[in-house]
Parts: structure tokens; sequence; C-alpha cells
């Protein structure tokens, strides 16, 4: 089974890298997004540009149905990365985080506590913005991510 690389395309900051990566190893390519920001067409015939209905984890579910042991996952949600991870795929975040069982379950105890504080109206902030190093940081666990998919 072929590896794929599934990238949850609404909020990626790192799809042209994923895309360079593709056209270097030959591997396809699925950008989900529902939508909400237009993702430009590549031109790259490994690269396929998925669409699902607005709604609350659609674009979620469509990677994580599809997902399988061989195939690597780019997506800062961490429920995502833990639903790929149930499934044997490989996970990771856009500043190079590799998700594993070992991280994911405080990952997701850290989402809920943050989701609880702005829902009683504390401000929590977001992501810092990506650095040069958190670009290279995120090409090196894609690379390694490949090759394990790809060792099975």
């Amino acid at each position: 089974m072929p590896t794929a690389i599934y990238v949850d395309g609404d909020a990626c900051p790192v799809r042209e890298e994923v895309y360079k990566v593709s056209d270097r190893l030959g591997l396809q390519v699925f950008v989900v997004s529902n939508g909400s920001r237009p993702i430009r067409p590549t031109g790259r015939p490994l690269v396929q540009l998925i669409t699902v209905e607005a709604g609350a984890d659609i674009a979620d579910d469509w990677i994580a149905e599809r997902i399988t042991k061989a195939d690597v996952c780019v997506t800062s949600d961490i429920p995502l990365a833990s639903r790929c991870l149930t499934k044997s795929a490989r996970a990771l975040a856009p500043n190079g985080k590799v998700w594993t069982p070992d991280n994911i379950g405080n990952a997701l105890a850290g989402r809920a506590v943050s989701q609880h504080m702005r829902e009683i109206g504390m401000t929590t902030g977001g992501p810092s913005p990506l650095t040069k190093q958190d670009r290279s940081r995120f090409l090196s666990a894609l690379d390694s991510a490949i090759q394990a998919a790809k060792r099975g």
C-alpha cells in the first residue's frame, strides 16, 4: 500500500513544504478543507484538493475515514491527530511536533482545559507564528514520518 499524505488544509501553514516533499518522493497528497478558505489549485498531479461541506469536523471525518497505517497526517487539530494514531497512521503538527500514543493524551487534556478556560471567559491566546526553525523541524519530522510509514 503506497504512502499518502493527508493535510488538514483549512489553516495549514506548511502546504508548500508538503507539496515539495510530494514532488521529491512521488507521494499522493490529499488537502482536505471545508471551503471556508479557498485553496488555490497547485497544478501538481499528485496533489488532490478535497472540499467537503461546511460543518464541525467534516474535514476531520473525511481524513479519519480514509487514512491508513501507511499514511501521514499533517494537522494542528489534536483530536484529529488522535483519531489518526488510533488507526496506526502517523500524525504531525505544522511546527514539527510529532504526535504519538505517549503524548497525545496530555495534549487532549490540555486542549480540554484551554477550551474550558475560553468558555468561562478567560483569554488563552492562540498558537505562535511559525518560525524558520519550525518549518525546518517540520520538514525533518515529515521525512521521518514518511520513512516510518513506508516501513510499516
